[in-house]
């Protein structure tokens, strides 16, 4: 099993949205613990939130992964006949 790191955050929950990922991301020595990230690709993390404790991070990742979701049913909604150049999912 491969792990995925950042940083040197050890990546350890995720959730796809469309082309968007939002990750977690634990650091045992860091100040900030925890951090929430948006990423594309797999390896382009960007957009962090750092926080201090698991559920406050998890809640976060949680938070952005909902909102681009309404994100992309408001667009699909929008323009249901025609595909978007480039499809939320």
């Amino acid at each position: 099993m491969n792990i995925r790191t950042n940083a040197g955050y050890i990546i350890t929950d995720s959730v796809h949205v469309g082309r968007t990922e939002f990750v977690l991301g634990v650091h045992s020595t860091a100040p900030s613990q925890f951090v929430a990230w948006a990423c594309k690709g797999g390896s382009d993390y960007y957009w962090g939130h750092y926080l201090s404790d698991l559920l406050s991070a998890t809640k976060d990742l949680l938070e952005r992964a909902t909102q681009e979701l309404e994100f992309c049913m408001n667009e699909k909604a929008q323009s249901p006949q025609k595909e978007p150049e480039e499809p939320c999912l």
